[in-house]
């Protein structure tokens, strides 16, 4: 009995480096995996031309949106503005052809090394019935946006090339320092530091980042649009949805049968999500633990991004660790990939 006891023992401890091992490999193999299928746009440095865009809604916050390009251009950047992109079509920034034609200037633009959205809103996926990234590209750009531009990023994704979920235009110059800093730091190649949230369990888990705005990614369920979510870890926020509204889109998932290929799942902000006053209704928190914890992945609450007061830039696409029990988000240094790889 001694001699079982201590075989067990020994066989426990050769059972934690075993999996500390193959967490390793997973790690180095996705990264592998990930350096032959993403491109990763080259780092911005000081003097390249960014263009702006507005692909999705009117633009309104005319002061946020000078400030947030004088930010850009004082960190030593030639920003060009698309021209009457203050012009508006009901609730868009533009008719669809136009608004298209603002992203193929800019996409086929070999002197453009980012495209920086001006608002989010709604339009992004009415430009994207007639898209193709390939035949608009030259040199992959970094294309930076968040809310409605989460149809941008994804689309995208689909095709190979990574980008930014970040602040737009009318919301850049309103981000906190650490935030700002952020965004400037990835596309100049530069690595930062995790992200540290609440943590719903589920263990670690490596995996390709897909962040965006649950509603905007929901509708892209079922299309042409929609992603290959194997190995995908998620990271979703959203603004002013009743908690019933994000328990039918969560359910849409579920239903969807893509969930079981995620490994794991970030939430950030879910900013004016409250229930209406005197009304029966679950909290946020409680449809998101309803919905999400029985998966078996790891779970992450309260990243700082999104429609809040801060919202930290996610590359789209890279290689991530997320620590389900630590409540913590690491991504490695971002490393460029040359699309013949």
């Amino acid at each position: 009995m001694l001699r079982h006891h201590k075989l067990y023992e020994c066989t426990s401890q050769q059972l934690q480096y075993i999996v500390g091992f193959l967490l390793i490999l997973e790690f180095c193999l996705l990264k592998n995996l990930l350096m032959k299928s993403t491109i990763l746009p080259a780092p911005l440095k000081p003097g390249d031309l960014l263009r702006v865009i507005a692909p999705s809604g009117a633009l309104r916050e005319f002061d946020a949106f000078e400030r947030s390009i004088e930010i850009w251009r004082s960190r030593g950047y030639r920003v060009e503005i698309s021209p009457n992109i203050d012009q508006s079509w009901g609730y868009l920034a533009d008719k669809d052809e136009i608004r298209r034609h603002q992203l193929a200037t800019a996409w086929h633009d070999p002197d453009c090394r980012g495209i920086l959205c001006a608002r989010g809103g709604f339009g992004s996926t009415r430009i994207l019935e007639s898209w193709d990234w390939h035949k608009n590209s030259t040199a992959p750009k970094w294309l930076i946006g968040f809310s409605d531009i989460t149809a941008l990023l994804w689309s995208l994704f689909n095709v190979g090339i990574s980008s930014i979920h970040a602040p737009v235009l009318t919301t850049f110059a309103n981000e906190p320092d650490w935030s700002r800093e952020r965004l400037l730091n990835w596309v100049e190649g530069k690595q930062v530091d995790p992200l540290k949230g609440c943590g719903w369990g589920g263990g670690i888990a490596t995996g390709i980042l897909l962040p965006g705005n649950l509603t905007v990614a929901t509708h892209l369920l079922g299309t042409p649009l929609q992603p290959n979510f194997e190995d995908v870890i998620l990271a979703f926020e959203d603004v002013t949805e009743a908690p019933y509204r994000i328990d039918r889109m969560l359910t849409q998932w579920r239903l969807s049968g893509v969930l079981p290929n995620v490994r794991g799942i970030v939430l950030g902000g879910f900013t004016r999500c409250e229930p209406p006053a005197n009304v029966p209704s679950f909290s946020v928190e409680e449809v998101l633990r309803d919905r999400l914890c029985d998966l078996g992945i790891p779970i992450v609450s309260d990243l700082p991004f999104g429609h809040g007061e801060q919202n930290a830039a996610l590359p789209v696409g890279v290689q991530v660790i997320l620590d389900g029990d630590q409540g913590i988000l690491d991504i490695p240094t971002l490393l460029p990939c040359s699309p013949t790889a």
